[in-house]
């Protein structure tokens, strides 16, 4: 297999499951030193063992609270000083409210906490990575969105909203950091059934594929945690040096859709 991440070093936020654990696991695989970034020590811990055994390169584990400068600094400076560079960041930590409500309903502490995670924690990820990037005047910086940026009802008001926040971060990041040789862009993927989508919809991994499926557009396919990790991989490497401030949709067509 051509390793298209040889040599690279790459921090993941939110890595120890869903779409961070199978771009970690991606990442590795094509020949990156992943460090996995995850509030969940004992998964972080085993995932990152399970998936250095898998790989044979370097995966390692940082606690780290994406709202917390202080350990979003140590993560990125782990990285570095365990590989000597950081090549990638995905922040891929994330969160959404429990349930739908209307706007009536959202109370204040749900809509801080959210925006913390999903706004917030990108804007640290993308400050501290820039950090160590800027002097070597390369890396690629990729935050997670959703595709509630293009199609609208499909999630909460709270949710919705700080997903264009960090799209709109990481399009005024790009302008900024593009003088440095360094590419801000974004993933925005359909519903995929990941443990935080489970969480907060309370439906199980085959309901929600189900439900998804029933909504999308492209039809005999389910979206994986792996499909959106393979974007990512595709993003990251050498094959895409020239894309940056893009907000790339995973959804198989379903914004059209919705929008028609």
């Amino acid at each position: 297999m051509a390793r298209r991440l040889q040599g690279k070093v790459a921090l993941i936020t939110g890595g120890a499951r869903g779409i961070g654990a199978a771009a970690a696991r991606l990442f590795s695989m094509h020949g990156a030193k992943v460090v996995i970034a995850d509030i969940r020590s004992d998964l972080g811990r085993s995932v990152s063992e399970q998936i250095q055994l898998e790989s044979g390169h370097p995966v390692s584990y940082v606690q780290c609270d994406v709202v917390s400068d202080s350990d979003m600094q140590n993560a990125v400076d782990t990285a570095v000083s365990m590989h000597g560079k950081l090549d990638i960041m995905y922040n891929n930590a994330g969160i959404a409210e429990k349930k739908k409500v209307g706007i009536l309903s959202v109370e204040r502490e749900v809509f801080r906490k959210v925006f913390d995670v999903n706004v917030y924690g990108s804007f640290l990820a993308a400050k501290h990575a820039a950090r160590v990037m800027v002097p070597r005047k390369s890396g690629t910086i990729l935050l997670t969105g959703s595709v509630a940026t293009e199609s609208y009802g499909f999630a909460t008001h709270t949710y919705t909203a700080s997903k264009h926040a960090v799209v709109g971060l990481a399009k005024s990041l790009c302008v900024e950091l593009g003088e440095f040789g360094i590419r801000v862009n974004c993933i925005s993927p359909f519903g995929v059934a990941t443990p935080m989508c489970e969480e907060s919809m309370g439906l199980d991994e085959k309901a929600l594929e189900e439900m998804f499926t029933a909504m999308g557009n492209l039809k005999g396919v389910v979206l994986k945690p792996k499909n959106v990790a393979e974007v990512a991989l595709n993003l990251v490497s050498d094959e895409s040096r020239y894309l940056s401030g893009l907000n790339l949709l995973v959804d198989g067509g379903f914004c059209l859709k919705s929008s028609a």
